[in-house]
């Protein structure tokens, strides 16, 4: 088969497009025929050889894949050979056949395009278990997303709204956060021109907001942290613009919180969380509720410009990759 392979540690400049061994699916383990990949900020983490999993070299990576079940090994009883799904990986998406868990690849809801459904699982399903079940966001509170015209910047207020959220988006110029408004937010701010802190104040009219989806950490954690409500949760989802310090003393100041949320430690720790969200998502796509915003497409052979793309912060939306 043919694959995107990572040799070495390094830039993912040094990944090459060659062929491979096909996997074969182990025990509860399903194959799929990759129609499309997700890119994500982890893939050049990973490559580098910074990530939490160092997978033995050459592997090919990939943490999002979809496609059609070619193969189930021993003791999958969910999925069937010829259902298409979409899947959570540990590493492998780009590659014409990829392996993952039966209990982290999930059926594409009807009308749902590869293309979308390889963008849906890190993005929606990374937001959807941060504000649902560790935030624990409800009807009625008002929640502020940081980097807002991401891929999991968009999923976050789409599924803010979803739970009858009032969601702030913030971004950094009028025409990321005109993107984050079609996807549902209330209001905006533009952290490239006025001051984050000063415009959730007036926005809320001093209170603050409930819980800060912060993907992105460096400077612009310091003003979130202040723009919380009492009682409000600041999630920690990413660390694109650096890892940011917490004062202890600051959490005690109305009784705030600094969550982190990490899919990965739900997939090990809580997988039927993992599957519930998967079940809303897919409920609140039939329903038109979160519609997935693939922005870029690239071949197998520019990987390592489409994780550019994201590594140098110039995506909107998600980018894929197609098979």
């Amino acid at each position: 088969m043919r694959a995107a392979v990572c040799s070495a540690w390094g830039e993912v400049e040094s990944l090459e497009v060659r062929d491979m061994p096909e996997p074969a699916p182990g025990e509860g383990e399903v194959a799929i025929r990759v129609a499309a990949a997700g890119v994500n900020f982890a893939d050049a983490i990973m490559v580098a050889g910074n990530y939490q999993t160092r997978p033995a070299h050459p592997f090919v990576p990939g943490l999002e894949a979809a496609g059609e079940v070619a193969a189930v090994g021993p003791g999958c009883e969910r999925l069937a050979v010829g259902d298409r799904v979409m899947a959570i990986l540990w590493w492998g998406g780009y590659a014409e056949t990829a392996v993952a868990r039966e209990t982290e690849a999930f059926l594409v809801p009807e009308g749902m395009s590869d293309m979308e459904a390889a963008a849906f699982p890190t993005a929606w399903v990374s937001s959807h278990v941060a504000i649902r079940w560790q935030a624990d966001l409800k009807a009625g509170e008002t929640m502020l997303v940081l980097g807002a015209a991401g891929g999991v910047g968009l999923a976050a207020v789409e599924c803010g709204k979803a739970l009858g959220a009032r969601v702030i988006a913030a971004a950094s110029s009028p025409e990321r956060l005109a993107l984050a408004a079609r996807h549902g937010a209330d209001e905006g701010i533009d952290y490239g021109a006025e001051s984050l802190k000063e415009r959730v104040a007036e926005l809320t009219d001093g209170q603050g907001v409930d819980v800060v989806y912060d993907p992105v950490g460096g400077p612009l954690f310091d003003e979130a942290l202040s723009s919380l409500a009492w009682g409000g949760r600041i999630l920690l989802i990413g660390f694109v613009a650096g890892v940011p310090r917490i004062p202890a003393n600051r959490l005690l100041v109305k009784h705030r919180s600094a969550m982190g949320s990490s899919m990965r430690y739900f997939r090990r720790e809580r997988p039927d969380l993992l599957l519930r969200s998967m079940e809303e998502l897919a409920a609140w796509y039939r329903e038109g509720k979160v519609t997935p915003r693939v922005t870029e497409t690239w071949s197998l052979e520019d990987v390592p410009k489409a994780i550019r793309r994201l590594t140098e912060r110039q995506a909107t939306g998600k980018v894929v990759v197609t098979l």
